[in-house]
């Protein structure tokens, strides 16, 4: 299975792979609008506009699966990462991220890149799975890795030059 072939919704409710996204580097992110590390959305929002023109995309998939800190419906979602953050990287519909009902794309995201100690669940709201111009899942990140803390692996793939 190609990570490209898998189908997913977009927050407008269209369904499409990732097919689209073939021969980019890709920052997946399991978002929540009313977690406590909600604010990191405008760190991924400065990676997305810094480098997607270098091939580069954040793919945001809200999920309320932890607290319910995702308790809106699509359309409230996108309102409110539009208007709180100014999130204009891709959205997509709400998923479940874990359990046995976790969308393919997160369950090959986990399978892929396991997490510490070997675990395949998510833990929590905003982790990241940092995708290569193959499609090869080469690293998980947590909650508390900052967008600014993955910035050097983004900029090495983009063969970026980094500032001292």
């Amino acid at each position: 299975m190609s990570l490209y072939n898998i189908e997913v919704n977009t927050i407008k409710g269209e369904k499409q792979t990732l097919a689209p996204y073939k021969g980019k580097v890709l920052l997946i992110v399991n978002t929540a609008t009313k977690c406590g590390f909600a604010n990191q959305f405008q760190g991924l929002q400065k990676l997305h506009e810094t480098y997607s023109k270098q091939g580069f995309s954040v793919l945001g998939f809200p999920c309320g699966q932890f607290a319910n800190q995702e308790p809106g419906s699509d359309e409230e979602v996108a309102e409110a990462c539009q208007l709180n953050f100014g999130v204009s990287f891709p959205l997509f519909a709400k998923i479940d991220v874990k359990g046995s009902d976790a969308h393919p794309l997160f369950q090959y995201l986990t399978n892929e890149a396991r997490g510490i100690f070997g675990t395949k669940t998510i833990k929590w709201n905003f982790t990241k799975f940092l995708v290569d111009q193959n499609g090869k899942v080469l690293k998980r990140f947590g909650s508390k890795d900052t967008p600014e803390k993955i910035e050097s692996y983004i900029q090495k793939l983009l063969k970026v030059p980094t500032h001292a």
